[in-house]
């Protein structure tokens, strides 16, 4: 093999293994985004939750830290 044939094998070589890089570049790239798109959707959700439930124990009135009356 001569090399020129060498040196256009490994070229060949690199832009396949460039190619699958690029695509699993991408597709990590895309799980990345939707997996923030949820944290941030979870994260609003547990803040909206700690607010009903700090308007809750306010309209019933009971403090959520005191000990029962039985101890």
């Amino acid at each position: 093999m001569s090399e020129i044939e060498h040196l256009s094998e490994r070229i060949a070589t690199l832009e396949a293994r460039i190619t699958y890089q690029d695509d699993t570049i991408e597709t990590l790239n895309a799980t990345i985004t939707a997996q923030w798109k949820q944290i941030d959707m979870l994260t609003r959700q547990v803040a909206a939750l700690g607010e009903r439930l700090a308007e809750a124990e306010t309209a019933v009135g009971t403090p959520g830290n005191e000990r029962p009356p039985h101890y």
